[in-house]
């Protein structure tokens, strides 16, 4: 039995089940083992733009007898992969801003399959990317690990991209569900925005302003979710 983080537990169930997927930045290998052995696709490409990963993750795909069902690839992104040659990409364990230049690197790609994607910084930022290069967010979960926040989105090219806030900033499939973990993440933002207010100095206008800009979707996001 492969045993998985909570964070990779979500990746895991929001890629559903096809029959090839890509573990884009695949590290040892655990996500790419974990869905064909639970029998959610019937192959993997592994792929990491390092070949330390790769080996660690080769001798654990070795040791868990998987070596026929999944193929590692050293890969800058999606670079080795061909358009359409896998039904889900998942793309985890990355900067918002890494993972906006992957996608945007090879968009024809990106844009053939379902992509499920697991940024770990500029959540605001990434997700307005997705929208504005055409990405409906069709599922969507959020887990809390030690003390983070980490959502996790399933998205593909064309559909209703999300326009509106507070649903672009933090999730319309994570506020209609009433996420107590989404909202627990809320919570900590508007305090820390609060006490940044509390400490700015007279005179500071410009950065008031900014931080009540900031607050404003947060504030909108916890009413809806009275």
């Amino acid at each position: 039995m492969i045993s998985l983080s909570r964070r990779m537990e979500a990746v895991t169930e929001l890629a559903g089940k096809g029959i090839c997927a890509a573990d884009v930045g695949c590290d040892h290998g655990l996500v790419s083992m974990a869905l064909v052995s639970r029998g959610r696709f019937e192959r993997v490409i592994a792929m990491d733009i390092n070949e330390g990963p790769l080996s660690a993750a080769r001798e654990n795909i070795s040791t868990e007898g998987l070596s026929d069902r999944i193929e590692l690839r050293l890969s800058d992104g999606l670079t080795a992969l061909e358009a359409g040659e896998a039904d889900t990409v998942i793309i985890a364990g990355m900067g918002g801003e890494l993972m906006s230049r992957i996608l945007m690197s090879c968009p024809e790609k990106a844009r053939a399959a379902a992509l499920v994607l697991e940024p770990q910084s500029e959540l605001r930022a990434f997700r307005r990317f997705l929208s504005e290069e055409g990405y409906a967010v069709t599922d969507e979960l959020m887990v809390k690990e030690e003390g983070k926040f980490y959502p996790v989105i399933r998205a593909v090219y064309g559909g209703r991209t999300e326009t509106e806030e507070p649903y672009l900033s933090f999730g319309r499939k994570l506020l209609e569900s009433g996420s107590g973990v989404l909202k627990e993440y809320l919570l900590k933002e508007k305090n820390r925005y609060t006490v940044i207010l509390g400490g700015l100095p007279e005179g500071a206008e410009d950065r008031r302003l900014e931080v009540q800009e900031e607050l404003k979707p947060i504030e909108a996001a916890l009413k809806l979710m009275e």
